[in-house]
């Protein structure tokens, strides 16, 4: 149970997660902005640097259930801090091959491979502890969510991608010398969180049993299920254009590198603004209303980018964006962080996120596709269509009755009742 005093301000170990999260997202930004500028001198095929992309999130696609069910066996904390301090080598040899001259396309895709299996294990360890740090309480869950996300789309998206644009012109492995040293911090900081035993549910079985045990529960109940298939089509419709946004950026709006990382600082701005309305949406129209409305606002958005010929508009056009998808991720993931139960929460995490990620592999690639075919607008029209049909399909599993049921059986005294997929009301 969360006290009042936790329920007034979160503890000083989230404070140092907080801390952490914020300086890894930072080194993520410089290199979001910084890894495309390398591709894109290197080679001008839009198909190759969708692949870039692509290599990023297959590890998720390939392990990503797998992960979750190491995680439920493992200590989370140690599995954060490992992660970060892989990734932190990683990036550091990376560095030293560049300034050896030895950085191609086919070693950056190795890189982003890697840097893929750490954030899968880190993220994914991260979704189970921050939980059982706060009291597995949905308003702390939600307010610590707001920070997390409003600090990431601050580090990651407004701060991050200038800087990675500016350090690329100083050299091309500055960028990831940054990202390294950023990651080293954060292992620093995670290293020094409290320890938290996971309690068992029953004897363990195999590691394949316990990821599908994760998956059958996933898929057994609506409402995480809708909040699943919304990422994951999302995923699909956004990568499509991000493959290609260097490439549209720099052809159709006319701008350079360092204006290519402002336009990225653009959505984080308006990622900053979601995070801030996302509870005050959940208050007016409720949770499953606020989504809605968000996942129909992504659809306009998407659809208003491919037409946008100036970069003034598309900036606008992607803060739109940015606020519709923080305040999602701001109110999907604490409702899953709160009713899942705790032994299973690694596994059920990592299943959701599989969903999520491993569709952005595939837009990716559908996107260089489309533009080298059609255009570079075709890959956001195809996104405004997959986010339109995608709202209309999760509409009946994600609404308000069905989520202050599932809030109110998580809310049971001790959880003596506890969230069943069983137990879902129909809309």
């Amino acid at each position: 149970m969360v006290d009042m005093k936790t329920r007034t301000n979160l503890p000083p170990a989230f404070h140092r997660f907080w801390a952490a999260a914020g300086i890894s997202s930072l080194g993520d930004g410089i290199r979001l902005s910084a890894l495309p500028l390398l591709g894109a001198t290197l080679t001008d095929d839009p198909t190759v640097l969708s692949l870039l992309t692509a290599a990023a999130l297959l590890p998720w696609l390939l392990f990503g259930v797998l992960g979750g069910a190491l995680v439920d066996r493992w200590d989370r904390r140690s599995t954060m801090w490992i992660a970060d301090l892989a990734r932190a080598t990683l990036l550091a040899f990376a560095a030293v091959a560049g300034l050896a001259g030895r950085l191609s396309i086919p070693a950056l895709l190795v890189v982003a491979f890697l840097l893929g299996i750490g954030q899968l294990m880190f993220d994914t360890a991260a979704q189970s502890y921050v939980p059982q740090l706060l009291g597995r309480d949905h308003d702390v869950m939600q307010r610590a969510n707001s920070r997390l996300r409003g600090t990431q789309q601050v580090a990651d998206g407004f701060l991050g991608p200038p800087a990675g644009s500016a350090l690329f012109t100083l050299g091309r492995t500055v960028p990831f010398v940054a990202d390294a040293i950023s990651f080293a911090v954060s292992a620093v900081l995670v290293r020094a969180l409290p320890v938290l035993p996971v309690k068992r549910d029953g004897p363990r079985g195999s590691l394949l049993a316990d990821a599908r045990d994760g998956a059958t529960y996933l898929f057994r109940d609506r409402l995480l299920l809708g909040l699943a298939i919304r990422p994951a089509i999302g995923n699909v419709a956004f990568m499509a254009g991000e493959a290609v946004l260097v490439l549209f950026a720099r052809d159709r709006l006319h701008l350079d590198a360092a204006g290519y990382g402002l336009l990225l600082s653009c959505q984080a701005v308006g990622g900053v603004l979601g995070t801030l309305l996302a509870g005050r949406l959940s208050r007016h129209l409720g949770i499953g209303g606020a989504l809605t409305l968000t996942a129909a606002t992504e659809a306009v958005a998407q659809l208003a980018l491919a037409f946008s010929d100036h970069a003034l508009v598309a900036g606008a056009v992607l803060a739109v964006t940015g606020a519709a998808i923080s305040a999602t991720m701001v109110l999907g993931p604490s409702i899953r962080q709160t009713i899942v139960p705790e032994h299973l929460m690694g596994r059920v995490s990592a299943a959701s996120r599989l969903m999520a990620v491993s569709g952005g592999p595939l837009g990716a690639v559908i996107g260089g596709v489309l533009a080298s075919a059609f255009g570079l607008r075709v890959p956001f029209v195809f996104g405004a269509v997959l986010l339109g049909s995608m709202t209309l399909i999760t509409l009946p599993m994600v609404t308000n009755r069905r989520i202050e049921a599932a809030l109110a059986a998580a809310r049971a005294p001790e959880r003596a009742v506890p969230h069943r997929p069983e137990d879902d009301v129909d809309a």
